[in-house]
């Protein structure tokens, strides 16, 4: 993937070095709890479901602020590139689209949703409209998850969180949320979440699509890439989590998607480059 030639966009928050609570849960293994909890939240969290589990993991993190502007090191410099071309993407896509912040942090962190943690994979937060990173989930998607280590893996990851900010500007999350109110049981609340994050998906498909016409080829995505991307969707799908965690594949219980359904909407955004094809919730 081409991305060092990128704009740096310089909106970065970064915390990384100012330490961060550790994870809490007495002798469970930190392996365990990793792998438990991002098969619960890897690409996009509810704030009020952040919120109860921060509290169990780790208790209430106090106000923090980190250095602002762009990263002078790799990873934080590949962040702040792909994330100032995906909001270069949106502005194009979305009238009065507004750019999120982008937290870097290592550990722990607090955030308008309550103490975020490592073992939650990166989230957006929508009462803050910030995107949060741990860059250690770089390894862990790529050891423990089955995900690829290429960086257009890692760059799918972030636009999908962007993704998560689009449907909180559009009002769609806000939707879902009232939705999921009225549902019937957790079996329908839970397929207006998997809608959601299969349009975050689509919407990092459509990113990759526009990514090379917003920065003049700059930041440019191939088939090769496409690739690595679909081999990160089906590693995260949610039956591939439940058989990876030894149980038995249960539909009802999929809050972000099969690995088919996610390879399809990332390829159906990537194949549109609009995000009208990014519908997810029609069938519901």
């Amino acid at each position: 993937m081409r991305w060092q030639g990128g704009r740096r966009g310089g909106n970065i928050e970064d915390r990384r070095g100012m330490g961060g609570a550790g994870i809490a849960g007495g002798g469970i293994g930190i392996g365990a709890l990793v792998l438990a909890a991002i098969g619960y939240f890897v690409f996009g969290i509810d704030p009020q479901t952040t919120q109860q589990i921060t509290s169990q993991l780790g208790g209430v993190g106090s106000a923090e602020q980190g250095v602002q502007g762009s990263p002078e090191d790799q990873a934080g410099d590949f962040v702040n590139v792909i994330g100032s071309n995906v909001d270069d993407v949106w502005k194009t896509k979305l009238q009065g689209y507004q750019p999120p912040t982008v937290v870097l942090y290592e550990q722990g962190t607090s955030t308008g949703c309550g103490f975020g943690q490592a073992a939650m994979g990166p989230f957006y937060c929508p009462a803050d409209q910030q995107v949060y990173l741990d860059l250690s989930f770089w390894q862990q998607l790529e050891t423990q998850l089955g995900g690829s280590g290429a960086d257009f893996a890692r760059a799918y990851v972030i636009a999908h969180e962007y993704g998560h900010h689009v449907q909180t500007l559009t009002g769609a999350s806000q939707q879902v949320r009232e939705a999921q109110q009225r549902a019937s049981g957790q079996a329908e609340a839970n397929r207006y979440s998997v809608a959601l994050e299969l349009q975050a998906d689509c919407y990092a498909g459509v990113w990759a699509a526009n990514a090379a016409a917003v920065s003049g080829g700059e930041v440019a995505v191939s088939a090769a890439d496409l690739e690595a991307g679909m081999q990160t969707a089906a590693a995260i799908g949610d039956d591939t989590m439940q058989r990876r965690q030894g149980g038995q594949v249960q539909p009802d219980g999929f809050t972000h998607g099969s690995s088919a359904q996610r390879v399809e909407w990332l390829q159906r955004g990537y194949q549109s480059g609009d995000p009208a094809a990014c519908d997810t919730f029609a069938a519901l």
